[in-house]
């Protein structure tokens, strides 16, 4: 049984975002979230830090890492992290059979953060009242992991319509917003659906 869960993020949004979403997912398990300045700055300490919990990391403790896709190669990106876990001596949930345990999952978010609040706009209506109610149902955002142009631009453009965040949208503030509203069984995201999915392997 998982005792604690530690989460390597990126950025200030997702720790942000994650401090409210882990606990509707994990229930009474502890967690720790570590945030880095930026992607580059998690896949360059990465390594030592991994290796430094290679050498204590019990069982009953798991380590997850999100980083967002950005416009890099989803393969490539998640063969980096897997080769940086596995040279630490840490078994990744993707190396190992089913049922065999395992200490680490790595986990891409498509193609950032802000496609988890289109996949519940639901969610965003509660924090943000006068955004339209058919925006999921608009060409080019049924899918909310393949809106093109950018997520955060199109999240902030569809809130600027309707009066908030008019000199620019705040991540942390939407973060903070819209996660407390969240419906973690509920998201049409598949790579929110797949986080949600990795957390709760980790809790078995």
């Amino acid at each position: 049984m998982l005792e604690k869960l530690i989460v390597l993020v990126e950025e200030e949004s997702m720790e942000v975002a994650l401090a409210t979403l882990l606990p509707k997912i994990l229930g009474e398990i502890e967690f720790q979230i570590i945030r880095f300045q930026c992607k580059d700055d998690l896949l360059k300490q990465a390594p030592d830090r991994l290796k430094g919990y290679s050498k204590w990391l019990p069982e009953n403790h798991k380590i997850l890492v999100v980083v967002d896709r950005d416009n890099d190669n989803c393969v490539d990106l998640k063969k980096k992290l897997e080769d940086i876990s596995l040279s630490s001596g840490l078994r990744t949930k993707s190396a190992v059979t089913a049922g065999q345990p395992f200490h680490i999952i790595n986990r891409i978010v498509i193609e950032e953060l802000e496609a988890w609040f289109f996949g519940d706009w639901a969610a965003v209506q509660a924090a943000y009242p006068r955004v339209s109610a058919s925006v999921p149902n608009k060409k080019g955002f049924r899918d909310p992991d393949a809106i093109a142009g950018g997520t955060w631009e199109a999240m902030e453009r569809e809130l600027k319509k309707a009066g908030y965040f008019p000199t620019g949208l705040s991540k942390l503030q939407l973060a903070r917003s819209v996660a407390s509203h969240m419906d973690v069984q509920q998201n049409r995201s598949r790579s929110f659906q797949v986080f949600v999915e990795a957390v709760q392997a980790a809790t078995v």
